[in-house]
């Protein structure tokens, strides 16, 4: 039983588990909803961001670690003024996301993918199973950081400040 588990331990450890630097084809097609309950595909919505880098947060109005990383997030904004902000809620009700962009004060682009953060093509790509969950995308739309979970997270940074290099 012992060599068992070794074998399991060395086989999941050597496995190569790559980051992904594209979105994945459903993710692009998965609905977002903007502030004007305007539907578009994340596709078309992060197209619209081509030659700028763009600072993802997916965050809820009832996560308590997503309102506690928005300081930080607005310090990002100072710091990266050039950085497009974009923040997907997966708050299921419309109203809470509303209002939790009013009531903390978020600045930057709003979009919902209302089924939450359980279901959705969006969702299922990031593997987002814990939020805040940030993801950087490059100039040229690649994805240069898959995954942060805290706005500290120095690479966020580090992805920020390079051009077009993958973390």
């Amino acid at each position: 039983m012992k060599k068992l588990i070794v074998l399991i331990t060395l086989v999941f450890s050597s496995c190569n588990f790559e980051t992904p630097t594209q979105f994945s084809e459903k993710a692009n097609k998965d609905i977002l909803y903007s502030l004007e309950d305007t539907p578009q595909t994340f596709k078309e919505v992060i197209d619209q961001y081509k030659g700028k880098k763009v600072l993802i947060d997916v965050w809820a109005s009832w996560c308590a670690d997503c309102v506690k990383g928005l300081p930080t997030v607005k310090e990002l904004q100072t710091a990266f003024p050039e950085v497009v902000f974009l923040f997907l809620s997966v708050d299921k009700k419309s109203n809470s996301w509303k209002n939790g962009v009013r009531r903390f004060n978020i600045e930057g682009e709003h979009y919902n993918l209302p089924r939450g953060m359980k279901d959705g093509d969006f969702v299922d790509f990031l593997n987002a199973n814990w939020i805040p969950r940030y993801v950087v995308v490059d100039e040229v739309g690649n994805i240069s950081l898959f995954k942060a979970t805290k706005a500290s997270d120095k690479r966020i940074v580090k992805a920020l400040e390079n051009n077009t290099e993958s973390i």
